[in-house]
Order: structure tokens, then sequence, then C-alpha cells
């Protein structure tokens, strides 16, 4: 199984952006993962809500094809712990999916077309993060579940 993780709008801070890298690197030692970047929808200002979630909406559904597992990252999506996340890391694995998507949209949120589009919703916490912090703690997650999943001593740390 390989992980993507989507998200809109570029990293602007040189620290989170080495963080990130250094746990996706990490990460990539246990399954292939990829970050994808869409860029920030142009001219944005000058667009309803509604307007840049379907633009944005439209840039996730390019980036994906109907055999992906989507998952988008949502406030009222499913909290897990860490172990309940590593477990729901080995179920997607066991299932033979080929492709995991986790999806961190723009700041509006999804359109509809997304949600529809989406097999599930996960939620990082009840607190508001930037979406650059989110990207972060998702590699992150993803990171420490599979070293939960394979008994190594990071997750204790």
């Amino acid at each position: 199984m390989k992980i993507t993780l989507l998200a809109i709008g570029k990293t602007d801070d040189k620290n989170l952006e080495t963080l990130i890298k250094m746990y996706a690197k990490r990460l990539g030692h246990y399954v292939p993962f990829a970050l994808e970047v869409i860029p920030d929808i142009k001219k944005a200002k000058n667009l309803s809500e509604d307007q840049q979630k379907q633009l944005e909406g439209a840039e996730i559904l390019k980036r994906t094809t109907s055999s992906d597992h989507l998952i988008v990252l949502d406030e009222k999506g499913k909290e897990f712990t860490s172990e309940k996340f590593a477990t729901f890391l080995q179920k997607k694995m066991n299932s033979g999916l080929k492709n995991l998507v986790f999806v961190i949209g723009g700041p509006y949120g999804f359109s509809p077309e997304i949600y529809e589009r989406a097999q599930g919703k996960v939620s990082l916490s009840q607190m508001t993060f930037s979406h650059q912090m989110v990207r972060l703690f998702m590699v992150e997650q993803l990171y420490r579940g599979f070293t939960i999943l394979r008994n190594e001593p990071y997750h204790h740390r």
C-alpha cells in the first residue's frame, strides 16, 4: 500500500518544512509515501468560500483516481488515539488497498463533491491548527503508527 498526503497550498515556514521532510523520510522506511502539494487558488480573495472550495475540490479530484481510498482530515471526523490509528492503518493495509490518500483541505474545508467522494473523515483534534501544522502532525502520526505496528520504541520516547 502507498500513502499519499494531499495538501492545499505550500508551507511557508522553513522549520516546519524541515520537520515534515524528516518524518516523511522516516515514514518511507515503512511504506511508500508521497506528500503532494496543490498550489493555492489564484486570486482567491476575489472568490467566495464556496467558489474556492469548488476549485480546490476540482484540483483534488484531478490528483486522485477512482481506486484511491480517500480520507479527508476534517474537524467532524473520527478521532483516534495513536494506537487506534495504527490499528486503522493495519486494517487498511490488510484490506489490499493500493493507495490510501489523506487530504488536508483549504481554509474553508471541502466541497460537497469531495465529501461525497471520500470514504472517511479523520480529525486530529477538536482544536484548530494551521494547515501547515496539520501536515507535520499528520506525517508524524503516520510515522508513529508504523512504529507502533512494528513494536518499535519511538512511540514511548
